[in-house]
């Protein structure tokens, strides 16, 4: 065990023995199979863990504990976007961030001091005494990405894309409908909303479009390396 996790351990038996807690050493065990891992994990996850550890404790043991665990600032909850609750480690004095792939849900931990400064700085400039913070930023991994098409329907990308239209592979009314809507091909789209279920919300000239999940599979796309604008600009 490296000396920080035995320096956790035995803060965490200290403070569980001063609240009078039993069983001790299975709340240790716990903890250990805890801080022996690098990621972040569901309760459910954790039974697992706990089970391939050799230890037999009761699923409402192990959840007790992971909330004693969060109470007394050993782990934290986390509930990213679209994803279960998971736990991961509280380190004392550090600070980071987060990446969150929106396919697989690989989750990246980073720190950055600059990013840190940053903020400190937005917030002393609003008179603001920043107490906390969290950075979530939501989009595709690198082996996620490697794996997408050149070109792809319209209705598999993802929220906050990007995309050109590159051709439609409708017949006569899907390209009358994309003609009513002012879509063409080479035109940038900005995906909105796809949920996976009924229509897709997309913006396209500072213009919010619906378009139905069959006609979006016939619309072929591909990412956009197109900065998109800060603000859409009324016209005078």
């Amino acid at each position: 065990m490296e000396n920080n996790d035995y320096i956790e351990r035995t803060n965490f038996k200290s403070l569980i023995e001063e609240d009078g807690y039993d069983r001790i050493q299975d709340r240790l065990n716990i903890i250990d199979v805890f801080l022996g891992i690098e990621k972040h994990v569901t309760l459910e996850e954790m039974y697992r863990l706990v089970k391939e550890k050799g230890y037999d404790y009761e699923p409402e043991f192990v959840r007790q504990c992971m909330k004693r665990m969060v109470d007394l600032g050993f782990a934290q909850k986390k509930q990213f976007e679209s994803q279960p609750i998971r736990y991961e480690h509280r380190h004392l004095g550090r600070h980071h961030d987060h990446l969150i792939c929106t396919k697989c849900g690989k989750i990246v931990e980073f720190a950055n001091e600059d990013l840190e400064r940053l903020q400190s700085e937005i917030a002393a400039l609003s008179g603001f005494h920043m107490l906390q913070h969290k950075m979530e930023i939501y989009g595709l991994c690198s082996e996620c990405l490697a794996q997408r098409k050149l070109l792809m329907p319209l209705a598999m990308a993802k929220t906050g894309e990007t995309v050109v239209i590159r051709e439609i592979a409708g017949g006569r009314m899907a390209r009358s409908r994309m003609a009513d809507l002012g879509l063409r091909p080479n035109d940038n789209i900005e995906i909105i909303n796809n949920n996976g279920m009924g229509r897709l919300i997309l913006a396209h000239d500072c213009t919010r479009l619906a378009i139905g999940r069959g006609v979006a599979r016939k619309i072929m796309v591909s990412l956009s390396d197109e900065k998109k604008d800060a603000a859409c600009k009324e016209e005078i």
